[in-house]
């Protein structure tokens, strides 16, 4: 058995781009929340309930990027990788409930018109994409991805994305006077939330099932061991992800009997090609055409 390992240590910097993220995000909720009651916006105080909510899930996302950080034990073999998908997965049903939420008040508003404050809606506007867009910027220059922070950098995008939306919304409130527009406005933001934390959540559960990484072309990945020299053929090959970023992968390989190739030669041959593909754990079993390999294709 051969193993290969790459790792990449951006560990402290990772941790304090999230935390930037938590207390921006916290900070900027409460100041959204007044903002919203006192110039009258339905969309601004859904969005600060959304904001306060996303600010939550990101403490979440920040205490559960600790642990996953943590070195395997004798009952977590894998290590704690996955911990950051349990984050990436509440924090997208998090965003759902608080999209319901948007929606409700939004259609609440329908039926009591009120005045819209415009200029003060606009004032938070550009404060609300300054605020979340210097948020965003700090955690996409950060060296470090996975899903956990995939999810959190996705939320703050669609908040920059639902703050130019009620930026242009209140400019239309100030010149129309159409206060209805607020409404339809938490309407819209709240749609693309829920479509991306949908999106999200089906990303994630297909890492959790196991499904191979979808940046792997397990066809090509097949040509190109069969082009290995000595390699015969091969069987058993199982491609998946722990978290997204660190893929795993095992495999049988047959040789001719009468092979002059050493195994340790073998296993860097095959191992240069699973590292291509980015399988940073590879296990390998070497088999010649005369031992009897009792194996099952499962799932056919």
């Amino acid at each position: 058995m051969s193993h290969n390992h790459h790792h990449h240590h951006h560990h402290s910097s990772g941790s304090n781009a999230l935390t930037f993220a938590f207390f921006l995000n916290l900070g900027f909720s409460v100041i959204e929340l007044i903002g919203g009651i006192l110039t009258n916006s339905t969309a601004i105080v859904a969005d600060a309930f959304h904001d306060f909510m996303d600010a939550m899930a990101i403490g979440v996302a920040v205490y559960f990027e600790k642990i996953s950080k943590k070195k395997r034990t004798d009952q977590f073999l894998y290590g704690y990788r996955r911990f950051n998908l349990v984050s990436a997965l509440g924090l997208s049903v998090v965003l759902l409930v608080g999209a319901a939420v948007m929606v409700y008040s939004a259609v609440l508003s329908f039926q009591s018109q009120k005045e819209v404050h415009s200029l003060g809606m606009l004032g938070l506007a550009i404060l609300g994409v300054l605020v979340n867009g210097a948020a965003f910027l700090r955690l996409k220059n950060d060296d470090e991805t996975n899903n956990n922070r995939k999810a959190v950098m996705l939320h703050i995008l669609e908040d920059v994305l639902g703050w130019i939306a009620v930026l242009i919304g209140s400019i239309v409130i100030y010149f129309t006077n159409w206060n209805w527009i607020d409404g339809l406005l938490a309407i819209g933001i709240a749609g693309f939330i829920s479509i991306n934390a949908v999106k999200n959540i089906i990303d994630t559960m297909k890492i959790m099932l196991q499904s191979v990484p979808e940046n792997i072309d397990m066809q090509q990945l097949s040509i190109d061991i069969r082009n290995i020299d000595e390699v015969i053929d091969f069987h058993d090959l199982r491609i998946w992800t722990m978290d997204g970023n660190y893929h795993v992968g095992s495999l049988h390989v047959q040789i001719p009997t009468e092979s002059k190739i050493t195994y340790a030669h073998l296993y860097e041959k095959v191992q240069a090609v699973l590292s291509n593909y980015h399988i940073e754990h590879a296990t390998i079993q070497v088999e010649t055409l005369e031992d009897n390999c009792l194996h099952e294709e499962e799932g056919n």
